[in-house]
């Protein structure tokens, strides 16, 4: 963990505040912070692109960009970081494989194509990756899920039963088969709006190179 002295260096020191983002910060330097720092700056880096779409920075869909922010912040913090004994299982890597890929050839993509110099081998890695990356990652994430449900239902996490003063219950358990069932409508649309997307650019360059 980094030392007190070296915190202060970075973010100033003597405040509440800084009390609370120290913990936070010896947080990401524990023994799962392999995983889980990449994974969050997937997360805000994901949510980066979402204002970058309204931003019309980048075209992308905003409604399928801020489907796929929710959902790895979702799963990141509400799933794989709340329920440790997942934590280990291999479709976590899965998805952070799949994650990291998507994300790399995400950010060469629009970082080229902002300087005007998009190689076709990164267009072509965009728009043809995903095929497999996608798949993969929604089954990371589905395992995931499916595999953290005996323990969020053992116990009782994030539930709230009656009787209460506010006649109020929540089942997390049934919540989390909800997003699951979630998956059925909106990956297909994100999957062959991708498909779509492919076909449009990949092809439009093909006839440009005609024309060269």
């Amino acid at each position: 963990m980094p030392s007190t002295c070296a915190y202060q260096m970075l973010l100033g020191s003597g405040s509440r505040e800084d009390s609370i983002v120290e913990e936070a910060w010896g947080l990401w330097f524990s023994a799962d912070s392999a995983i889980w720092f990449p994974s969050l700056w997937m997360g805000i880096r994901g949510g980066g692109s979402g204002a970058e779409d309204t931003l019309g920075i980048v075209p992308s869909s905003v409604v399928l960009t801020s489907f796929q922010v929710m959902s790895r912040v979702f799963l990141i913090w509400a799933v794989t970081h709340s329920v440790k004994e997942v934590q280990s299982e291999d479709s976590v890597l899965l998805f952070v494989i799949a994650w990291t890929i998507t994300e790399i050839i995400r950010y060469s993509f629009y970082t080229f194509s902002l300087l005007n110099h998009l190689p076709y081998l990164i267009k072509w890695a965009r728009y043809t990756l995903f095929i497999v990356l996608y798949p993969m990652g929604v089954s990371g994430e589905l395992l995931t899920i499916y595999a953290a449900l005996p323990f969020v239902r053992q116990a009782g996490l994030y539930s709230i039963s009656l009787p209460n003063k506010y006649n109020f219950s929540f089942d997390y358990h049934a919540f989390l088969i909800l997003i699951m069932i979630s998956y059925i409508p909106i990956f297909p649309q994100l999957y062959f709006h991708m498909i779509h997307q492919r076909r449009k650019i990949l092809s439009h360059t093909e006839e440009h190179k005609k024309f060269e």
